[in-house]
């Protein structure tokens, strides 16, 4: 590891220009020459809290990729979704921006808040540090932990269980100052809490939602014990308006931070799943939004989380949209037949574009079967010349700017892109945050993709929620065999997250956004949705399937769907006797990766991603010693299917993998 280098000055620095009705950016109490020692708690703590979720939202983005919750044609997270040839250059960003910006900020914050008696501010470093170290913990294993924050150039390492265990010495040691009156003098939570607005009541909640998160983790081993769970949610949040979640925004007002140069107000998931065009919704996920429990059943929140964009469209005289279509993005194939990702590539999905005049495409088909497909599915006027079609995209249309034929149907596949002011859309102010497919369809008013609930640039940050503990709840009163109790707890978390949804729907609609696709359900197909087949009705027919499916779908960009898919064995079926509870999730065929992924059967736990390698450019380039004297093995090729130490049933399993 290098000496890293505190980044909070700088951000400091950049406060002194910036204001936002989030008071995200308030000045320290010494704005023209800020230092380490100067910094004020209030001041720090918003920053510490934004770095953690634009951490979170990079992990969330290439953990839901191994989920099979997105597509990719980014080639690093690309090889995490489809050909599982793990690629190093998805390592690097979480541990960097945790360890620079985050952990390194929350050791002075705890010592300073210490000094003046902010106990508040010391029980949040508390949390932040639970937060960030167990989610080093879930990716990479092992890492520096109780040497991390010494100022060592070359800190030693701790084992997985080290780090699990003081994780939750920390989230305790939380609530107990929580607990406390702060002194007369220290500063008031409410002025640097941006998560829970002053809350403390909110913030014990958070901890003990942590703790039977975290809990839940270890559900492989001897030592899982139900009842520390649910004695845990007794005291985590009981309703939505518990929920911890950082506002995010879209303002014009906004400014980019030092060093990404991203906007600092915006949603971290939104950050690295949707401000680009390259990642879409698999069909994995879309299936639990169209066909759960093989219902056929549509569910509501679909039109909310698959985006759209316009198609079939008509100009006026002045190239303005006259009439159009709402095409829905179909999901992308990565985990069953994959025709369309074998017939071009693993990265090959396509983005579409607008035609601001006629266009002409001359596809050199020699297949025969192939051409006559081709020419069925065509719309527009085409001519045939041997193998040589010839199809005239009218101006207005919505077309992939490719000879290659097998790519002209990737217009089906909407991208999940939103712009923010800040990422191309300041000309049509903070009210829109489509994406279009050009500056002239920007111009004509064709929208290229309407985005998705969770990963727009104003998405609430989930950092812990209502519908989450309802179904860790569900899954463990399961476990103990109360299937009755367990179906309420399991129909609460899916009516507390369309909840959820349809409050933030109606919030943007009121707001004036005019986006269909951010206004709310409607109510009579919320509860259509709760009593029909895609809903388990009855205590004797519920599964472990039902329970985790329902969590997969709610929780979406986050990493919690992988860390429970690795709990379950993904789709081995091998734990306990719940059978399979990720039904289809499997390698797909473009599986390349028999160097990283090693393991031959499903029952082998190496046959799945079980965790990250370290980043080559920081760990195993500055701390390999370090890193080999923990785990022999950190510098293999197939680190990534080695179990980390809570996904292991003994420790013994688990040191004999990393000896």
């Amino acid at each position: 590891m290098k000496n890293l280098k505190y980044i909070f000055i700088l951000a400091s620095i950049l406060t002194l220009s910036l204001t936002s009705c989030s008071d995200w950016l308030d000045v320290n109490e010494n704005p023209n020459s800020p230092t380490n020692e100067s910094a004020a708690v209030d001041t720090r703590l918003p920053w510490i809290i934004h770095w953690y979720t634009y951490t979170a939202g990079v992990t969330n983005f290439r953990t839901s990729c191994t989920a099979g919750v997105y597509y990719s044609n980014s080639a690093n997270p690309a090889s995490l979704a489809v050909t599982w040839a793990c690629a190093a250059g998805n390592t690097t960003t979480p541990y960097q921006t945790f360890f620079v910006q985050v952990s390194s900020n929350i050791k002075d914050m705890y010592n300073k808040a210490e000094k003046e008696g902010a106990y508040y501010y010391m029980a949040a470093a508390n949390v932040f540090h639970a937060l960030g170290f167990m989610e080093m913990l879930d990716l990479y294993g092992e890492m520096p932990y109780t040497d991390a924050l010494t100022g060592s150039a070359a800190p030693f390492y701790d084992d997985g269980k080290t780090i699990f265990n003081g994780c939750i010495a920390k989230l305790d040691e939380a609530i107990e100052l929580f607990g406390k009156t702060q002194e007369p003098t220290a500063h008031a939570l409410s002025k640097g809490d941006i998560l829970n607005g002053g809350d403390v009541n909110k913030w014990i909640k958070l901890c003990y939602g942590l703790k039977a998160r975290y809990l839940l983790k270890l559900s492989k081993k001897a030592e899982f014990n139900p009842q520390d769970i649910l004695d845990c949610l007794a005291k985590a949040p009981q309703s939505n308006v518990d929920n911890s979640i950082v506002l995010c925004y879209n303002k014009s007002s906004d400014a980019t931070e030092p060093l990404f140069g991203d906007p600092i107000m915006t949603n971290g998931n939104w950050d690295y799943a949707a401000y680009g065009s390259n990642q879409r919704i698999s069909q994995y996920y879309y299936d639990l939004l169209t066909n759960m429990r093989s219902s056929g059943v549509l569910d509501p929140r679909m039109s909310k989380i698959v985006p759209a964009c316009m198609s079939n469209i008509k100009l006026d005289a002045n190239d303005k949209v006259q009439s159009y279509d709402w095409l829905r993005s179909k999901g992308v194939d990565f985990t069953g037949a994959s025709t369309r990702l074998q017939a071009g590539g693993a990265t090959s999905i396509q983005a579409a574009t607008f035609a601001a005049t006629d266009v002409t495409i001359k596809y050199n088909i020699e297949n025969a079967t192939a051409r006559a497909a081709f020419i069925a599915a065509l719309v527009h006027s085409y001519t045939v010349d041997g193998d040589v079609v010839e199809v005239t995209y009218p101006k207005g249309s919505i077309y992939v700017n490719s000879t290659d034929y097998k790519y002209a149907g990737d217009t089906v596949y909407v991208n999940l892109r939103n712009n923010s002011t800040l990422t191309g859309n300041a000309s049509v102010g903070e009210m829109d945050m489509n994406w279009y497919f050009t500056t002239q369809a920007m111009s004509a008013g064709a929208v290229g993709s309407t985005g998705s609930f969770q990963v727009r640039p104003n998405s609430d940050q989930e950092i812990l929620t209502y519908h989450e503990m309802c179904f860790i709840k569900a899954e463990v009163l399961f476990r103990q065999g109360q299937t009755g109790p367990a179906l309420q707890a399991y129909k609460d978390g899916i009516q507390a997250h369309l909840d959820m949804m349809q409050a933030k729907l109606t919030e943007w609609k009121a707001a004036g956004y005019q986006n269909p696709d951010m206004w709310p359900m409607e109510a009579s197909d919320i509860s259509a949705y709760i009593s029909s087949a895609a809903v388990c009705q009855s205590a004797g027919d519920l599964t472990m399937a039902d329970i985790m499916l329902q969590k997969y779908l709610a929780m979406g960009c986050s990493i919690e769907n992988w860390n429970d898919m690795r709990r379950f064995n993904f789709s081995a079926g091998n734990i306990g006797s719940f059978g399979v509870v990720y039904p289809g999730y499997d390698r797909g065929p473009l599986f390349a990766g028999q160097a990283q992924i090693t393991g031959g059967s499903k029952t082998d736990p190496t046959y799945w991603q079980r965790r990250w390698r370290l980043p080559a450019t920081l760990e195993l380039t500055y701390n390999a010693t370090n890193a080999r004297a923990i785990n022999s093995h950190a510098e293999d090729t197939n680190i990534w299917c080695i179990p980390i130490w809570w996904d292991c049933a003994t420790d013994d399993e688990y040191y004999n993998y990393i000896k």
